[in-house]
């Protein structure tokens, strides 16, 4: 499918600022991807040959355990770059997690010719590279903070709020453990309670917010403790 300027790299703060014959050159050394929901992105051991841009949809970015537990990292949303291609992409390192497309979704692949020719040629680029770079990381921070120091009921509160659609999030109990990195059972009581507090009602494979507001104060109640 051909790639052009109107398509995509006027969403992208920071390539849109490139100056013309840039934008050329990368819009001419890129391709638009698509890919069903459920694909692999990328998996351990895979090399980085692109850095993909998001246009449409989000990935899951995950890695297992030595336990074969799956352990949450980060989404990639659409005008977001994915924080280990580009990592990968700068240390000619194979991925080591995988990237799951949650939904179908839309992308720009920057080839690694076209990703190393710009960064040694083009401040912006090098800039909006290492931008994107920079915010993930302090996200991944941000989840390891989370992890170490955070009680499980309020990152549950919190991941509840940020998944629903319409106050209904589908995901199994299993699911909610993978995205905080913790066992099934443990996220069951947590739902339990929510239940037992007026705040969630559940059901196969979907989790209903009944009271907001009650997981909310509770969320909010991160590093107030």
């Amino acid at each position: 499918m051909a790639v052009t300027q109107s398509d995509w790299i006027e969403n992208f703060e920071g390539l849109n600022q490139l100056p013309s014959e840039l934008k050329e050159e990368l819009v001419a050394g890129s391709r638009i991807v698509e890919m069903k929901a459920g694909t692999v992105v990328f998996s351990p051991g895979q090399s980085a040959d692109n850095l993909l841009l998001l246009l449409r949809g989000t990935v899951r970015v995950q890695q297992k355990s030595e336990t074969g537990r799956e352990v949450f990292l980060y989404r990639v949303h659409a005008g977001d770059s994915c924080v280990l291609s580009t990592a990968c992409m700068l240390a000619f390192e194979d991925y080591a997690a995988d990237g799951i497309a949650e939904t179908d979704i839309r992308a720009v692949a920057i080839p690694r010719a076209t990703f190393d020719d710009l960064v040694g040629r083009s401040k912006l680029f090098r800039q909006f590279v290492f931008r994107a770079y920079s915010r993930r990381l302090t996200d991944l921070f941000t989840l390891i903070d989370d992890i170490v120091f955070q009680r499980m009921d309020v990152r549950l509160a919190a991941r509840l709020l940020e998944l629903a659609e319409d106050d209904v999030v589908r995901a199994t109990h299993q699911l909610l453990a993978n995205e905080l990195g913790t066992a099934r059972e443990v996220i069951s009581r947590t739902l339990a309670e929510f239940q037992r507090r007026g705040w969630v009602e559940l059901a196969r494979g979907e989790v209903r917010i009944v009271g907001r507001a009650g997981l909310q104060r509770l969320a909010r109640s991160a590093g107030t403790s």
